[in-house]
């Protein structure tokens, strides 16, 4: 069979082949604790899932406009005026199913054949993947422990040449929970402006931070009109499975955007836009409880962690993951990398985490394992992982 090239620079995603094992593990009858997915394990709330019902009750099924519906638009516009101190208008939102469209989209729009993008390493393996597919070369812009996992602007600058087209950044970043400091992005703007630069700039965790507000690249000055926000409805509103996502963009790009929306699939879902309006509009409780528990979370995971033999744990400043360093605990169980802790792990204490080749590609030079811990569950299945780890590590 002959198949087109392009298909071969995707790649999928190797926490999905961690799940697949643990499903198997459990349907053999093992417990196991995960902390390997990224999805709130809370539902939506309630008042989001009723305006969804109600929509689809009033028979808002059929087709809307590509770039989403106008009430949606405005509420977004709206919300992303109000969290991230820019003007915006209706129509510079485009609406999608989910916010990985958003990735593909931009980036096929602002990004040639040959055309080099810097992504954050450990980054969203998608990143390098839809880079790949749209015929650009992703070139890894380190995200490191010493920066608490945000990047060193001089290095950044470094990785720029006349070959760059667009900086793809994640804040909070996963899988680390890293925040940019403002002066970072005033770096990355600063050469955005001089050398004619998009930035693609991932926001889908914004509302889980910890220690304050998180910047957005767009409201520095001469940036908005360069900037590509993604942003969407799963992690905040424990939406995951109703595929809800959008993006701010400049005017001209959102027409692009919007012709790649049509010829794709066509639109989102009405009554999924309906629900998305009320949970950007209504109540807010529901949403401030899920990241007041994730914090506590957090702690308990990353208080533990730390005492650990062999285990390093910078305390995440935001998004829902921690981004551990196991260099000392892979050499004292024997074991050559984080991939073959996390198999080892798994298969030992019935744990799953994931490892670093799971998050992209690695920077010259780098040297030290990590593993991720999504704590997107329950205390007391935290508490029980920690006592298995503890036992693994301890032989």
């Amino acid at each position: 069979m002959r198949f087109a090239e392009r298909v071969f620079a995707l790649q999928g995603e190797s926490a999905f082949d961690v799940l697949s094992k643990v499903q198997r593990m459990e349907r053999e009858g093992r417990d196991v604790v995960s902390f390997a997915i990224g999805e709130p394990d809370f539902d939506t709330p309630e008042h989001i899932k009723a305006a969804g019902i109600r929509a689809i009750e009033e028979n808002h099924t059929h087709y809307t406009p590509s770039a989403g519906i106008l009430p949606l638009r405005e509420a977004v516009a709206r919300y992303v005026g109000r969290t991230r101190g820019i003007d915006v208008s209706p129509e510079e939102v485009v609406v999608t199913p989910g916010a990985k469209p958003i990735l593909f989209c931009g980036i096929l729009c602002c990004v040639n054949p040959g055309d080099e993008v810097l992504t954050p390493s450990p980054g969203f393996p998608t990143y390098e993947s839809v880079i790949r597919y749209a015929g650009g070369v992703p070139v890894p812009l380190p995200f490191v422990e010493e920066k608490n996992f945000s990047f060193d602007p001089e290095t950044f600058r470094r990785l720029v040449t006349p070959k760059t087209r667009m900086v793809l950044l994640n804040f909070p970043h996963n899988p680390t929970g890293g925040v940019a400091s403002r002066e970072d992005l005033e770096a990355v703007a600063a050469i955005a402006r001089e050398k004619d630069l998009w930035v693609l700039s991932d926001e889908i965790y914004r509302e889980m931070s910890y220690e304050g507000d998180v910047p957005s690249i767009a409201s520095l000055p001469g940036m908005k009109e360069r900037t590509i926000i993604l942003d969407g409805f799963s992690k905040t509103y424990a939406m995951t499975g109703w595929r809800l996502g959008f993006a701010v963009l400049p005017r001209e790009l959102a027409a692009h955007v919007t012709k790649l929306v049509t010829n794709s699939v066509s639109c989102t879902a009405a009554f999924v836009q309906t629900a998305g309006i009320a949970a950007l509009e209504g109540p807010q409780d529901a949403a401030r409880s899920m990241v007041a528990e994730y914090r506590a979370r957090r702690d308990l995971l990353c208080d533990a962690l730390a005492t650990l033999p062999g285990v390093v744990c910078r305390k995440p400043r935001g998004a829902f993951y921690a981004y551990v360093n196991v260099t000392e605990a892979c050499r004292r169980l024997g074991v050559s990398d984080s991939r073959a802790f996390q198999e080892k792990l798994l298969e030992e204490a019935g744990v799953a985490v994931l490892s670093r080749n799971c998050f992209g590609s690695r920077t010259a030079g780098e040297d030290q394992e990590y593993v991720r811990f999504c704590y997107a569950t329950s205390r007391e299945r935290i508490a029980e992982g920690l006592r298995r780890i503890r036992e693994f590590l301890e032989r």
